[in-house]
């Protein structure tokens, strides 16, 4: 799953009473260092120092795509053309960056006042709620690309939540109130939208589905589990359909990511999982979660768009204080990529149902990073959210149950991890990614005004 290089919007801004040769040679030097790193666009190096300026700069971004502003302060300015430029970062839903470089403290005259710049655009733009970060460095600081880096990823994410489309097939079990969700809620934070796709016509459709469109799926499968002919081959065929429905209602209303109620109806009406389908969906870049669990979809989404690798909703379902770990596991719907190759993936039934088709793997070793969009209350808006992020270390074991399963190392004891989730009354799901992206998620919390919840922070 490739990703292309970050799209940075850069605007200089000065003021001619300063310095000006040394502002522009901080603003060609941040140019060059930005240039090296992401695709530019915006006015480049030339200095924005009038209204005049600052107009054609507004244009260039207004119709221009981009995931992070860039407002290096080349010198003192007041925070006018910050805000001019800030607001249409917003309105794309992009990161802004504010970025000063100190004066020398020879003595003489203080040639840039650029901290000062970014003090009085940061106070603007709080009061109108347009969430920025910043970075006060040299040009050639690391800190600067490091930090330009993070945002941008964190801004594509956001971006790319934006006008989401998440499927909706059939509704949660009785029960699972971790599932809810609230489509106005995710709307007015996200941008993201809920598409309700009937359930009977689902089961109507994958039961119907034509060998032709079952076959991609059933050969993509025998290619990954050597034991696949072990299983019942009608079952098999059955998840096929199902793989080959989802996939052409994913294509015909252009989602992002779906949500399936995948029992009971699915083994009692059909008589086989969705699990092997919503895997190889998830492996294809559109992240499926069982039990018609939204807000666990949307989280998959956006780990997903921040490490650019497939990512997987799941259970903690063990806890042992002894060996200090934990255990992930869901049913056998984790992509494939996941796998620890040293075993590999084989086909099985589902534990309790006892019908295939169901991806059976520990998963790899590796770093991953943990997220939960977090619902916390039932009177909606900004309060009743937070961000719940964690990592830790998934090592090399044995499958410590059926379906997918990994044994993890928290960040923090696993008995500390626990008491948090259980103290905050966190959802059962949550999504995980190979990688450390928890910086971007705080960042991403930070744009979208949420607060977070730290899991395994000691």
């Amino acid at each position: 799953m490739n990703m292309s290089r970050p799209t940075v919007a850069l605007v200089c801004i000065a003021r001619p009473t300063f310095d000006v040769p040394l502002a522009q040679s901080m603003a060609d030097r941040a140019a060059a260092q930005l240039a090296e790193q992401f695709t530019l666009v915006g006015s480049g190096a030339t200095l924005v120092m009038d209204a005049a300026a600052v107009t054609n700069a507004a244009q260039t971004l207004a119709g221009a795509r981009f995931d992070l502003l860039v407002l290096f302060q080349a010198s003192f300015a007041d925070s006018s053309m910050a805000v001019s430029l800030a607001e249409i970062a917003a309105a794309q839903h992009a990161a802004v960056l504010l970025w000063s470089v100190p004066d020398a403290r020879d003595g003489g005259r203080l040639r840039l006042n650029s901290l000062c710049g970014i003090n009085l655009a940061g106070h603007a733009l709080m009061l109108r709620q347009i969430p920025y970060d910043y970075v006060h460095c040299a040009v050639e600081d690391p800190a600067a690309m490091t930090k330009a880096a993070l945002l941008a990823r964190a801004g594509r994410a956001r971006r790319l939540l934006h006008g989401a489309i998440v499927g909706l097939v059939g509704e949660r079990p009785g029960g699972f109130e971790t599932c809810d969700y609230a489509p106005a809620d995710l709307a007015a934070l996200f941008g993201v939208q809920v598409q309700p796709i009937a359930l009977t016509e689902t089961l109507h459709k994958a039961a119907s589905a034509d060998p032709a469109a079952r076959q991609p799926f059933l050969d993509l499968v025998a290619q990954l589990m050597p034991n696949l002919a072990e299983l019942d081959s009608k079952a098999v065929a059955g998840t096929a359909g199902v793989y080959a429905t989802l996939r052409a209602e994913v294509d015909a209303r252009s989602l992002s990511g779906v949500a399936v109620r995948c029992w009971p109806e699915f083994f009692t009406e059909l008589g086989c999982a969705a699990c092997g389908a919503m895997s190889v969906l998830g492996e294809e870049g559109c992240p499926a979660s069982c039990e018609a669990d939204v807000n666990g979809t949307v989280t998959t989404l956006l780990l997903q768009h921040l490490a650019g690798e497939p990512a997987f909703l799941t259970d903690l379902v063990s806890i042992d204080a002894a060996s200090d770990t934990g255990v992930l596991w869901h049913c056998g719907l984790a992509p494939s990529s996941m796998a620890d190759p040293a075993v590999g993936v084989r086909g099985t039934v589902h534990s309790n149902r006892k019908l295939p088709l169901l991806f059976e793997f520990p998963l790899k070793p590796g770093r991953v990073t943990l997220a939960r969009l977090h619902r916390r209350s039932l009177t909606g808006g900004i309060a009743g959210y937070q961000l719940a992020i964690g990592g830790g270390e998934m090592v090399q074991a044995p499958r410590s149950f059926g379906g997918a399963n990994g044994v993890i190392r928290f960040d923090c004891p696993a008995t500390t991890l626990l008491e948090r989730v259980m103290r905050a009354g966190l959802e059962h799901h949550v999504s995980i990614v190979y990688g450390d992206v928890r910086e971007e998620l705080r960042a991403f919390a930070r744009m979208a005004g949420l607060e977070v919840l730290e899991l395994t922070t000691c």
